[in-house]
């Protein structure tokens, strides 16, 4: 940037405030209803007390030009009704650890902005469910969010959404937000992103179980166990006790929630228990899995 020639005018107090809040980013529509006339706006642009960022978007010297300031830039100059999206609204969400590329923004089918440099626009109407607003900046909610965000990253969208699944987000919620936009762009990569995590969880939550299981030193239990037909991924055979994992993700589809009830109805004929826990239960509160656990098997499987 160039240096300042002149020193910077004194702002009227609502003009400061807002600059705060803004990270040094204004409109000039907000600057008005601040309470500067156009010449007042026009000298401080002159003197590059303000530098422009986007059409009728400036960025007040005192401040840094930060990925805070690029992202409120962005989504100002997009105007009515935008939203940050994507791999932006991830990193504004607290998702993603870092703002990389392009900042898009999604903006009603009714207008139709251009692309600019930095700025990527997506015309789509969405629904008010997939619609937030955080730190004053309308925002995709979370669940769209992340599941965008997968579809932009590719390959690396995998483990990006599992890791946003085991810690900010269900999969429940994410897979309302995929059949609020079947139509979108991305659509299809969307669906294949999420059948794939859920067929990744369940083995992810069995992981998790065993090490519990380890770490509590529990004895008596067996992996991949067959019994009455079918094979159990943990089970005490004496006590005739299966430990079934769920993950943070739920299979999608009647048909894996009719065969998990069949192999539950299967064990139960047979004389066996079904217990059931959950990944975020085997994270968050194991204690209370293993006494569930503990209670089911015979007494006196606990290592001294």
């Amino acid at each position: 940037m160039e240096p300042i020639t002149h020193p910077s005018p004194a702002a009227p107090p609502a003009l400061a405030a807002l600059l705060r809040r803004q990270a040094g980013v204004i409109g000039r529509a907000q600057a008005r209803a601040a309470g500067l006339s156009p010449d007042a706006i026009d000298r401080r642009l002159a003197g590059r007390h303000w530098v422009p960022l986007h059409p009728r978007v400036y960025l007040d010297r005192t401040h840094r030009p930060t990925d805070e300031a690029r992202v409120r830039a962005a989504v100002l100059w997009a105007g009515d009704d935008a939203v940050l999206s994507g791999l932006a609204a991830s990193w504004w969400h607290g998702v993603s650890p870092a703002l990389a590329g392009d900042i898009a923004v999604t903006v009603p089918r009714r207008r139709s902005p251009r692309n600019r440099p930095g700025v990527t626009v997506r015309r789509r109407d969405l629904a008010d469910d997939d619609r937030t607003s955080r730190y004053g900046v309308p925002v995709t909610a979370l669940s769209l969010t992340v599941l965008e965000a997968a579809v932009e990253l590719g390959a690396a969208g995998g483990p990006f959404l599992d890791r946003a699944l085991q810690s900010h987000v269900g999969f429940a919620e994410v897979a309302r937000a995929y059949t609020r936009n079947p139509g979108a762009a991305g659509a299809t990569a969307a669906r294949a992103a999420l059948a794939a995590t859920a067929e990744r969880a369940g083995p992810a939550a069995v992981r998790l179980l065993v090490s519990r299981l380890r770490e509590a030193r529990v004895i008596g239990w067996r992996t991949e166990h067959p019994a009455a037909g079918v094979v159990l991924p943990v089970a005490f055979p004496q006590a005739r006790v299966a430990v079934e994992a769920e993950g943070w993700a739920r299979p999608l589809g009647a048909e894996a929630r009719r065969r998990t009830l069949w192999r539950r109805g299967v064990l139960a004929r047979a004389g066996w228990t079904v217990l059931t826990c959950r990944w975020h239960e085997l994270a968050t509160r194991p204690e209370t899995v293993l006494g569930q656990i503990g209670r089911a098997v015979a007494p006196g499987r606990r290592a001294g």
